[in-house]
């Protein structure tokens, strides 16, 4: 149940980040309810196309595709009528990173993967669908740039991997992890926190 509820939640968020996007980009009606969807099952299917989990999350239970469409047009009708709050693409594309990567990884381990995977997995869970809608919306990748995206997500499921092996109840694991994850990027957007960054050999 809790990790139906974080993909449900997590695809709600990403939708709305998809919208926020669009909306940006001055897409329209089509535009924004189709860079909703791509960003909201985006990272989850490439995840069940790799693992090998047929049908894909979304076409085994459409309820997915109704939380993507009643999350989208709410937002649309939002951002009609008033302006997004200054903050407000980073902080969902965050609370929607934090959830997918941490369900991304209980996916993974609930199929027996070992620890790498199952920690890959959830970064890509978490990441792919925001690194789409930024392609398709011309934009750089969130994921390319210099502050912690990536990177969080990993450090998150690493911690809750670490919980579960030291005996911590899962739904502890998974509140701290999620809470990891948002935390490293928040850091990130508000101040700066980022990777050494790689300079050239000269």
């Amino acid at each position: 149940m809790i990790l139906y509820l974080l993909d449900l939640i997590g695809v709600a968020v990403f939708a709305v980040s998809g919208v926020l996007v669009a909306a940006h980009s001055g897409m329209d009606l089509l535009g924004g309810f189709a860079l909703a969807a791509l960003t909201a099952i985006g990272g989850g299917t490439l995840r069940d196309v790799l693992l090998n989990r047929h049908p894909i999350f979304w076409i085994r239970d459409a309820r997915y595709l109704l939380v993507i469409l009643i999350a989208a047009s709410l937002t649309m009708v939002y951002v009609a009528f008033l302006p997004p709050p200054g903050y407000s693409l980073l902080i969902a594309d965050a609370l929607g990173l934090a959830l997918f990567a941490i369900s991304g990884a209980q996916i993974a381990e609930s199929e027996a993967h070992s620890p790498l995977i199952v920690v890959l997995m959830g970064a890509m869970t978490g990441t792919a669908g925001g690194m789409l809608r930024d392609v398709m919306s011309a934009r750089v990748p969130l994921i390319f740039q210099q502050d912690l995206y990536a990177t969080a997500a990993v450090g998150g499921v690493v911690v809750y991997l670490i919980l579960q092996k030291v005996g911590a109840p899962r739904t502890f694991a998974v509140c701290v992890g999620v809470a990891v994850i948002l935390g490293l990027r928040m850091l990130a957007v508000m101040d700066g926190a980022h990777l050494p960054r790689l300079h050239a050999l000269h």
